[in-house]
């Protein structure tokens, strides 16, 4: 056994990827601040990294999701590095004692510097809305030269970021889907280790689309279910999204498989909107809008700058059928507890 200190420095994590890459068994004594909000007063603590571990690469860190992974990979004390495009703007990252790598996913040069040292690579990184170029750019080619560069470094495992419904049978519906399945594609030939998780909808009270609902049940006089409203979802948690990730770091039953990721409970939307509004203790009727009504509604809304929640890719989606996951293969393989819908609802209102 080797013991490393200063493992999480500039020069550290190259001296521990030499050590573990000439078969050493090394463990790495770092400084690490408990996560949450920064204190002035706050004392580092010293710590022994998990057996094994080596810093982590994560991509995504400052969307919604991300936040969630990277606290409960710090929860565990794993060392992390995150490739951000604006460092100013990840302070709360750097306040949990992750290193901040200046990067992005269209700029190959810049994974490779921050890959240097890594053991894992952590890929959050997609996005919702655009031009089907930026699709290409970010999501497809990012992901090609973020996995070269990974095999170069000598990464062992890599954790994925997909989404439920993606599939062969999907992949031309929408770009999203696309770019989400050729994602896959490329992580699983790859010849690196690796798992790949496929969640529902993500549900949180700081991010996602959950905040959206809410803001709707609560100010509208009737609330709108697009379509018949039978399609069934199977919402999760975003903190069990993230127990999942922590989780497949180093779990040896998960590797080389793909994950569909659900809560406890798969409703329809008419039930899933009947619920939420019993949380918040309203009272108001819905209503069924005709798909063919939103999709109009879309295409003037999805011009609009910023994140849009209505799009009419996500109304083809949404028409495709359910978002549930197929199988317990997470369930048996990770056997996390995970948060009802109710709480989930009660915790966000």
């Amino acid at each position: 056994m080797i013991l490393v200190t200063g493992g999480t420095g500039f020069v550290g994590p190259k001296i521990v990827h030499a050590l573990r890459a000439t078969g050493g068994e090394v463990r790495v004594l770092a400084r690490l601040e408990v996560p949450g909000p920064a204190r002035p007063d706050a004392e580092p603590l010293l710590a022994e990294l998990p057996a094994g571990a080596g810093v982590i690469l994560l991509t995504g860190g400052t969307g919604f999701v991300g936040g969630h992974v990277v606290h409960a990979l710090r929860a565990r004390d794993y060392a992390v590095r995150a490739l951000v495009r604006e460092p100013a703007k990840a302070a709360k990252l750097e306040s949990w004692g992750v290193e901040l790598a200046r990067g992005d996913m269209t700029d190959a040069e810049s994974l490779r510097r921050a890959l240097e040292g890594c053991d894992v690579v952590v890929h959050l990184v997609a996005i919702r809305q655009g031009k089907e170029e930026a699709f290409e750019r970010i999501m497809i080619r990012g992901t090609r030269e973020l996995v070269a560069a990974a095999k170069d470094a000598g990464v062992r495992r890599f954790v994925h970021m997909s989404a439920l419904g993606t599939g062969e049978d999907t992949k031309d519906l929408v770009p999203y889907y696309r770019g989400k399945w050729e994602m896959e594609q490329t992580v699983n030939g790859a010849g690196i280790e690796h798992v790949v998780f496929r969640p529902s909808f993500v549900f949180g009270r700081d991010g996602g689309i959950l905040p959206t609902f809410r803001k709707l049940a609560r100010i509208a006089p009737v609330t709108p279910i697009i379509g018949s409203g039978r399609q069934r979802i199977q919402p999760i948690w975003a903190d069990d999204v993230a127990a999942y990730f922590a989780e497949a770091i180093d779990k040896p039953e998960a590797a080389n498989r793909t994950f569909e990721l659900g809560g406890p409970d798969a409703v329809t939307w008419n039930e899933f909107w009947a619920r939420l509004k019993r949380v918040l203790g309203l009272r108001r009727p819905s209503v069924h809008v005709p798909v063919g009504l939103m999709r109009a509604n879309a295409l003037v809304t999805e011009r609009l700058p910023g994140n849009i929640p209505l799009t009419r890719d996500l109304l083809t989606m949404l028409e495709h059928g359910d978002n549930v996951v197929t199988n317990d293969d997470a369930e048996n393989t990770f056997a996390l507890p995970l948060v009802p819908l109710d709480e989930q609802l009660r915790r966000a209102a």
